[in-house]
Order: structure tokens, then C-alpha cells, then sequence
């Protein structure tokens, strides 16, 4: 399970959308050396441009190379948001005219080569927007900037949650003057703690301690309990293929084994991180557009066959499938069973999908990474991936019920009674994740700490989440600012990938 220039222009790559594979940052892809033909094309080569919006511009260079078939291949580099490897596809050379597309922001180069083969001149096209982009032949490719080192304050004593407020004003005090939470930054960050039964919750910047924030993938963690309860209360069951849940005739049964709901919540399906129909018409938005009848023509194209010898790999696909799977089985929305499985019964009124006018006047506004102004994100078919919003109080009532499963929930709702046996089994550690980390439904584990954790990020919001139950603590940070590349929010980053 986080990612303008002018707004037109930085959501080229879908940075601050997952459409571009990764929130904030692009990973180069796999190499694979072509043959190359014997007589190169003369558009073949490396090409650098700069695409301006504003007065800010961003260094684009692309790598162009003839197969032996004689077929064009391309990848694309934007070296200022650091994202590299991006393939091209319908690369087209016809005579002087040149073009390719990008397949995950929707966009289209189109230009021509000059007479001297030195230049390309031609216009960046996405949605409605065009910005005119020209390449000057180089020798080589800029190569990726090595990853700035992450350095570390020496580590605090321990201290109890009533202490924390001294800690805090602290350590963000320069934050707070100068730095990430100056005032021309707009940024807000709310953060919750608890240990043994004490709780508090600080807010600084723009925030204030009931603001409510996005929490991205976090979600994740609510459809898993939301899963457990159904399997307490005897409607799904834990090996179940999530295909049964699904309307029926939705697709056949495959052959081989079957993709189940324990494969879609421990990250061990197979299934891509993103399907290849997710095309965003609003990049700021991206989830907003992919609806349920896009999710069920993925999956009758793609199948739902479980490959072999599966290993963790993180997929917003697969756990909004899994979420959508739930809600047919229930015969309602996401955000209803959300609120009937897990939210309601735990008393926690300000977590939710769909935000009351009340809750909306206290819903922060969100912001990029360069503190832009974001736009909230809607979710459809997706939603079980990450369209939950939230309060620090709330999360650390969550973080709560977490800590202490058997204690009764204070909710309203008819299946309060099945939380506690539901929470215990979201807690079992089902199957490896990265290297120090195991995984049970949705929450990641440091076998190091005994900690379990989840991250999650939106286009202009970012949090963190964990909670320890044999020492009895837990703790929420919640921020209204993407979190950009050369940042970290977590010793968690690399295995959610950054997602949502």
C-alpha cells in the first residue's frame, strides 16, 4: 500500500497517484537487454528535454533503440522527480515523425526529427493539457542521483505518554520555525499515543487535535478486520476463494488452485500491484474513475488462478478486491461494512468513508510534497485499499481495541460481541513479508520489537500506525503533506513501497 510545477505538469508520472507504481517515487523496472538491429534508426539514441510549467521545468530524457525486427523500444526518464525506467509503448518512427505513449499517466509524445537528426520538436499531450516538449541529442543517459544517506538522533529514553508533550515541543520546535511545519508550509502533523492505559493526543501546525486526516493504506488494516468478523461469524471462511464471493458468473472456476481471501490479505496472491486497466482521467483524483465493472473486467481477463510458489508483493489491486469481495458477500457497500463490522462497534465516529458536513469542515486540507494544495481522494471499486478517513483520538481508540482484543467493544452495533475473537485472529502472523518482517491480516510485524505496523499515504496526506501489545503501547502520526522521496515517515517504507 504514497505521490504541481503547475498542477498539469507534476501529475505527468502520477507522483502522489499509485498509477505510476509507487507513491512518490517510480522503480526502475527490470532491464532486458534487446538485440539491437544492424542498421540503427535515426531517431535511435539518447535524447534530454525540459518540459516548463511556469517558471519551474522538469529534465525528461528518453533512450530510444531499433530490435532487430525493427520494431522501436523507449523508456523515459524524469530525473527530477527521480523516476527512471518508465517503458513507452506504441513507439512509432515513420519517416520524419516520431511518437510514443506512456501507458499508466495516459500520456503521448508526438513531434518530429529535424533534418540534422540533432533534435526532436514536438508536444507532451495529457487529458486536456499540452505542453510543448523538444530533445537534443546526448552521448549518454543522466544516470540516476544515488540515494541521499538517512542519518539518525541518537534514540530518547523511554517516557510515558503524559511526558510526551515536553518531547514533542521539543524535538519540533525547529520544525515549527523554519522546517517542515513552518508556517508558509500549510503543513499540520497530529500525533497519538498510549501506554498502559494512558492516552493523549498532541497537534501542531495547521492542525488541531480532532482534525480529521486521510490515512491511505491504513485502510488495509480495517479490511482485514473486517474479514476476521465475517470468518468469526461464519460467512466467509478463511481459505475461501475470493471468486465465490464474487456475483455469480462472474468468472468460471480456473483449473488450478484458486486465489483466496487469506492469500488477498497477507499480500501472497500473485495479483499485480495495480490492474492494467487503471487509466485515470484525473491524475490528482486517480482512484476516483476505477468502478466496480472495471475491477470485474480485470478479473475476467486476468483470472483469479493462483500462480505458483507465490511470494509477498504488495498490491492495492488485491486488497480492494478483497474489500469490494466482502462487501458483495454482505450484500452492501464497503463503507457500510466497514461501519457495521469494525468502526460502530468500537465507537469510533469519526473514521469513516464519507465525511457529514460537520466532519467535513474539520477534514485538513491535504498537500503535496512541495506544498501544493492536493486533492482529497475518492474511491470506488478500491476502496478496501484505502479510502478511510480519521481522527488521532479515533486511530488510537483502534490502536486501543488492538492492544487489549478481549476488552469489550463500547459501540452500538450487533457485532460488537465477535470483535474480540475477529482481533485475535487478524493478529496471527500468516506469512513472510521483507526481510525482519512477518505478515497477518494486513498488519506487518518486526519480529525484532514485537510490533505490528501499517503505513499509508494519499496525494496530501501521510500515516503511520503501530502498536505493541506485550509492552503495552501504541501511537498514530497523521499529516496533512505527502511524504516526497527524500523523506522517511517509517522504518516500514520499503515494504508497503510507498503504495497509498
Amino acid at each position: 500500500m504514497k505521490y504541481a510545477l503547475e498542477a498539469a505538469a507534476l501529475v505527468i508520472f502520477g507522483l502522489g497517484s499509485p498509477a505510476a507504481g509507487a507513491q512518490n517515487t517510480v522503480a526502475t523496472p527490470p532491464t532486458r537487454e534487446i538485440a539491437a538491429a544492424s542498421e540503427p534508426s535515426g531517431v535511435d539514441g539518447f535524447w534530454l528535454g525540459a518540459l516548463h510549467a511556469g517558471p519551474q521545468s522538469l529534465r525528461i530524457q528518453i533512450s530510444v533503440k531499433t530490435d532487430a525486427a525493427g520494431g522501436k523500444q523507449c523508456t523515459l526518464d524524469s530525473i527530477d522527480q527521480e523516476a527512471f525506467g518508465l517503458p513507452c509503448s506504441n513507439v512509432v518512427f515513420s519517416g520524419a515523425d516520431f511518437s510514443f505513449d506512456l501507458s499508466a499517466p495516459r500520456a503521448r509524445w508526438s513531434g518530429r526529427l529535424s533534418n540534422g537528426g540533432r533534435s526532436l520538436t514536438g508536444t507532451w499531450s495529457q487529458g486536456s493539457t499540452q505542453l510543448p516538449l523538444n530533445f537534443e541529442r546526448q552521448a549518454a543517459l543522466i544516470p540516476p542521483t544515488p540515494p541521499r544517506p538517512i542519518s539518525y538522533d541518537s534514540a530518547l529514553p523511554p517516557v510515558d505518554a503524559e511526558s510526551m508533550q515536553t518531547v514533542l515541543d521539543r524535538d519540533l520546535a525547529r520544525a515549527l520555525q523554519t522546517g517542515a511545519l513552518s508556517a508558509e508550509t500549510s503543513a499540520g502533523v497530529a500525533v497519538g499515543v498510549i501506554r498502559n492505559g494512558v492516552r493523549r493526543v498532541f497537534a501542531y501546525g495547521t492542525a488541531t487535535p480532532d482534525s480529521i486526516f486521510e490515512i491511505g493504506s491504513i485502510t488495509k488494516t480495517f479490511t482485514g478486520l473486517a474479514l476476521a468478523q465475517l470468518i468469526v461469524q461464519g460467512k466467509v471462511r478463511l481459505d475461501e476463494p475470493v471468486r465465490e464471493l464474487l456475483p455469480g458468473g462472474t468468472l468460471p472456476k480456473p483449473q488450478g488452485p484458486e486465489i483466496t481471501v487469506l492469500d488477498l490479505i497477507t499480500q501472497h496472491s500473485g495479483l499485480p500491484r495495480m490492474p492494467d486497466n487503471f487509466r485515470p482521467a484525473d491524475p490528482s483524483n486517480p482512484y476516483a474513475d476505477y468502478h466496480v465493472s472495471n475491477l470485474y473486467e480485470f478479473v475476467r481477463a486476468h483470472g483469479l488462478e493462483k500462480p505458483a510458489n507465490t511470494a509477498f508483493l504488495y498490491s492495492n489491486l488485491g486488497v480492494g478486491l478483497l474489500g469490494q469481495a466482502l462487501a458483495d458477500r454482505a450484500d452492501t457497500s464497503y463503507a457500510s461494512l466497514i461501519a457495521e463490522e469494525v468502526t460502530r462497534p468500537l465507537g469510533m465516529s469519526d473514521t469513516v468513508v464519507s465525511l457529514s458536513p460537520a466532519q467535513q469542515a474539520r477534514f485538513i486540507q491535504g498537500y503535496s510534497a512541495d506544498h501544493r494544495p492536493a486533492r482529497a481522494w475518492d474511491f470506488d471499486a478500491l476502496a478496501g485499499a484505502g479510502d478511510m478517513r480519521s481522527t488521532a483520538a479515533d486511530m488510537l481508540t483502534y490502536l486501543e481495541a488492538n492492544l487489549h482484543p478481549a476488552k469489550p467493544a463500547n459501540g452500538d452495533s450487533k457485532y460488537g460481541a465477535t470483535l474480540p475473537a475477529a482481533l485475535a485472529l487478524a493478529h496471527q502472523l500468516r506469512a513472510d513479508a521483507l526481510p525482519g518482517m512477518r505478515i497477518a491480516f494486513a498488519w506487518f510485524y518486526l519480529r525484532e520489537s514485537g510490533t505490528y505496523w501499517h503505513d499509508g499515504g494519499t496525494g496530501g496526506c501521510a500515516a503511520y500506525a503501530f502498536f505493541n501489545p506485550a509492552a503495552d503501547y501504541a501511537g498514530v502520526v497523521l499529516m496533512n503533506t505527502a511524504v516526497g522521496i527524500d523523506r522517511s515517515r517509517a522504518p516500514s517504507a520499503t515494504a508497503a513501497q510507498g503504495d497509498m
